[in-house]
């Protein structure tokens, strides 16, 4: 984790090329509590710029054992991401499946809650998912370009070569038919459905 910043955020580079990972402070009292989960200041010196012109805001709202992803738009066009929990809490993962990064194929999960107020920075081409570890887990998205189905593409959150290691004790998990049925890494690579890797 680097150094506390005058506002009391920390910021920690993940093992996936160009993801970020942000903890802010979060301020408690007898009301509740308070935070800011996105600092343009901190975020700019983490990642080398400011934010994107944010396109869209997503949320989701998932029961224990929702399993989403995992998911990736081609580059180009390319949608980066930022990712908070807004309540509850999940297992957030981040997957490098762009052809030619220095960490393909690599991966790092990060723990978003509600009372932490972290969030992930997802660059364009890398793959995010998450798996809910509370009912009620709201996920929510700044996005760098507004949803187009026919930009979204999935990879299985089961693929052995990936390995990612979901959280035991879930229950049954719970799975869109598209993400079931997502291909791996290897049949993607083979039908050139993988972003490509750009600076």
């Amino acid at each position: 984790m680097s150094a506390l910043t005058s506002n009391g955020m920390r910021h920690r580079r993940l093992a996936v090329e160009g993801a970020v990972e942000f903890v802010p402070e979060v301020f408690h009292d007898e009301r509740g509590d308070f935070a800011s989960p996105y600092q343009e200041h901190v975020f700019a010196g983490a990642v080398g710029r400011p934010l994107f012109p944010v396109a869209q805001v997503s949320r989701n709202v998932s029961r224990r054992g929702v399993v989403r992803g995992v998911h990736y738009t081609l580059v180009p066009p390319g949608t980066a991401k930022y990712v908070y929990c807004a309540a509850g809490r999940v297992l957030d993962m981040v997957v490098d499946l762009r052809v030619g990064s220095p960490t393909f194929a690599r991966w790092e999960a990060v723990e978003l809650a509600a009372d932490t107020a972290r969030a992930v920075y997802v660059p364009p081409g890398v793959g995010h998912a998450f798996a809910a570890l509370e009912d009620g887990s709201v996920v929510s998205y700044l996005l760098s370009r507004e949803y187009r189905r026919e930009h979204e593409l999935t990879l299985s959150v089961f693929d052995e070569e990936i390995g990612l290691r979901l959280p035991s004790g879930l229950g049954p998990l719970v799975l869109s038919e598209r993400d079931r049925r997502a291909p791996t890494l290897g049949e993607a690579a083979a039908r050139g459905l993988l972003p490509e890797y750009t600076r």
